[in-house]
């Protein structure tokens, strides 16, 4: 059977026209969109082109921190602070050396196609640089009297991410809250993981012991030394001895104090140059004068002018 008149000429116009109107598309994905990676150790930013139907692709790297964004691979070339630092793999893919904690962040690999540089595909990868915590500073009270409060602290600033916190009690483990183990229900203690703290609201004396504090996380861990944490008595009967036993001696200083007052052992009997106010005593048929030139002269009563 014949076609019909028209039929082939309409056809190749309808295919001349569908291959003009072809979308130029390219399509990724990764390996790994949220790789971690120690410090100082190699990571690869995984990005592939599944599908492309153009040739010769444009290719960049972003990095976008704090709201911030910056190129890390343009015009075939590294930039910023991951040059001689970096490389790319495969043509595409983004490797890291030497990764540091400033790494951390959102990179964005971005791909277009070359004969339409509006047309391009998009894929992020969030890169983790984890840091190992360092040695924690711990306090821990020398002594602390049975009842009262008593507050341990553990804190250290150098891990990421932020360091998780655990107590320990003669190399056991505590719980979060002392009620949540039967074995700590006499304890009345509560910690906090995050803040590194461990809150006694009453010591009694199974609390006393060697304890240290572990900070740790994804990267690794780190301990403080043990230190010793006393509970002793408060001696009541003996405080109060003793308060009784200082009142009396400021009793007995006072009433001495005063007796010494009444039989004139603190009176004052001489002159305020420390002269005395005794006339001095003079030898008989001696007179004394006294002349601001010579001073004292001493004559007879019976010498006469």
């Amino acid at each position: 059977m014949a076609s019909p008149k028209g039929t082939v000429p309409g056809l190749v116009i309808l295919l001349l026209l569908l291959q003009g109107c072809t979308v130029i598309t390219v399509e990724l994905y990764s390996s790994n969109t949220n790789p971690e990676v120690q410090e100082y150790q190699r990571v690869e930013l995984s990005c592939v082109i599944k599908h492309t139907n153009t040739g010769n692709p444009r290719i960049e790297w972003k990095k976008i921190r704090n709201s911030d964004t910056s190129y890390v691979y343009f015009d075939n070339i590294i930039q910023g602070d991951l040059k001689n630092r970096a490389e790319i793999k495969g043509g595409i893919s983004l490797v890291i050396f030497n990764a540091s904690r400033t790494d951390t962040g959102k990179y964005r690999c971005e791909v277009a196609a070359a004969e339409d540089q509006k047309r391009f595909a998009e894929i992020t990868i969030n890169l983790t640089v984890t840091v190992k915590p360092v040695i924690p500073q711990c306090t821990v009270p020398k002594s602390v009297p049975v009842g009262k409060t008593a507050v341990l602290h553990c804190q250290e600033r150098e891990g990421y991410p932020s360091s998780v916190y655990r107590w320990y009690r003669n190399s056991e483990a505590l719980p979060d809250d002392s009620k949540s183990n039967p074995k700590f229900l006499n304890s009345s203690f509560t910690q906090n993981t995050s803040a590194g703290t461990l809150v006694f609201a009453g010591v009694n004396k199974g609390d006393m012991g060697q304890y240290y504090c572990v900070a740790s996380n994804s990267a690794g861990a780190a301990r403080c030394e043990p230190q010793l944490l006393e509970v002793y008595d408060l001696n009541i009967g003996g405080i109060v001895g003793g308060i009784l036993v200082v009142l009396l001696v400021l009793v007995l200083i006072t009433v001495g104090i005063c007796c010494a007052y009444r039989k004139g052992y603190f009176a004052n009997n001489s002159r305020p140059n420390g002269q005395s106010y005794k006339n001095p005593s003079k030898t008989d048929g001696v007179n004394y004068l006294r002349t601001s030139d010579e001073g004292d002269f001493r004559h007879k009563s019976s010498f006469v002018i």
